[in-house]
């Protein structure tokens, strides 16, 4: 460690803090922070509610002052931190976070820093207990050791890493907008092929035109229709890419009397997530909250129709039909009356070859961008080691 540092636990550089009961003062205002208040993107306190006393949930206990730092305790590893801002001073959040509030000498930034260390973080996950909702207590937050170098040092990196940080948030969201303009262009082209047409495009009813399907799977209490034979798609594999594997599979007596559809089909989520798209490349076998159109390529280019489902206009007709209040749901019925285009194969073919190229580029913006990240974030940790260790 470096000369003149100190390591101290938690406890030693921070005050006590209060807590409030708003019950007591029924008709006072206050805006309370909840766990779902912070970002775990922004590091901010983003979005509060506006209560008054009588209205208070049970949790919210604890007030905070400006500067102070909150630290979620429930799923410590998720990193919902924030640094209190002046105008949610003397406010109130919930039992679920541990606040804490630096003595003098202590800069506040640097122990909110401190708190996405890999030594920090690696703590709280080792120390998190409940399977449903894992915590740490505050007893535990308040035991973690960090180095502390005079407060003049302290400053210094704490202006080192904003600067740095503030880069690489920059950074991230420039490469984000590229992407984000990569898609809407993408979606842009799909609905204005598909709503624009051209001579010789028809509309028909989708089942009036292709075969549909509705999936099913073989019940869980027989392990003897589980294996490798053939994939077992359910709507998180539906990605809205081509695909030749999932994470379930059945055996070969489990496939025999499982719904089952040959390569090259569309697959669409109708329960719950609408609108989920996959192009199998294998045969595949499906359940029941999956609507499948199956390849008739003298009508369609399988290639086309899932283009036409991922247009804007084909997911908001699924919208529409979509029945179930808690949980919407197309039936097949429903599912075959929604509107398809269908223009002369020619014309079908340098369509598929249009989309095809202008999807390549999106996924490689996509590709840039997770690499991206992937550096930015890989930089963030090894700022934070050298800060924290003396080397910065």
């Amino acid at each position: 460690m470096k000369k003149g540092w100190q390591t101290k636990t938690l406890a030693d550089v921070l005050e006590k803090t209060e807590t409030v009961n708003p019950l007591q003062s029924p008709n006072a205002e206050f805006d309370y922070i909840d766990v779902s208040s912070v970002s775990n993107t922004t590091f901010e306190i983003e979005e509060t509610q506006r209560l008054k006393g009588k209205d208070a949930p049970s949790r919210a206990r604890k007030l905070v002052r400006t500067n102070d730092i909150i630290f979620a305790t429930i799923r410590p590893t998720l990193q919902r931190i924030a640094v209190v801002p002046e105008h949610l001073d003397k406010q109130v959040c919930s039992t679920g976070y541990f606040v804490l509030r630096p003595k003098q000498g202590i800069d506040h930034r640097f122990v909110f820093y401190s708190l996405f260390t890999e030594n920090f973080i690696g703590q709280m996950e080792s120390l998190q207990k409940g399977a449903s909702y894992p915590a740490v207590t505050d007893g535990d937050v308040r035991a973690q050791e960090i180095p502390v170098p005079p407060l003049a040092e302290q400053q210094r990196i704490v202006g080192l890493l904003d600067e740095a940080f503030e880069g690489l948030a920059t950074a991230k969201a420039n490469a984000e907008k590229n992407l984000q303009n990569a898609r809407a262009l993408f979606e842009s082209h799909l609905q204005s092929v598909f709503t624009q047409r051209g001579p010789g495009w028809v509309e028909k009813r989708l089942g009036d035109v292709f075969t549909t399907a509705t999936g099913t799977t073989p019940p869980k209490n027989n392990p003897d229709f589980y294996g490798d034979f053939m994939p077992l798609v359910k709507p998180p594999e539906l990605c809205d890419e081509a695909f030749d594997s999932a994470p379930d599979g059945l055996s070969e007596a489990g496939a025999a009397v499982a719904r089952t559809l040959p390569a090259k089909s569309i697959l669409v989520s109708c329960i719950g997530n609408l609108g989920k798209i996959g192009l199998n490349i294998v045969p595949v076998a499906f359940n029941q909250q999956i609507n499948a159109i199956l390849p008739d390529e003298s009508q369609a280019i399988p290639e086309f129709m899932f283009f036409q489902s991922l247009s804007p206009g084909f997911k908001s007709q699924l919208e529409s039909l979509a029945s179930g209040t808690t949980v919407p749901i197309v039936n097949k019925s429903k599912f075959n009356s929604v509107s398809v285009v269908l223009p002369p194969l020619s014309i079908q073919k340098p369509v598929v070859a249009q989309f095809s190229s202008l999807r390549e580029e999106t996924q490689h913006h996509a590709g840039f961008y997770e690499q991206k990240h992937a550096a930015l974030a890989a930089l963030k940790k090894s700022l934070l080691h050298q800060a924290f260790t003396g080397e910065l």
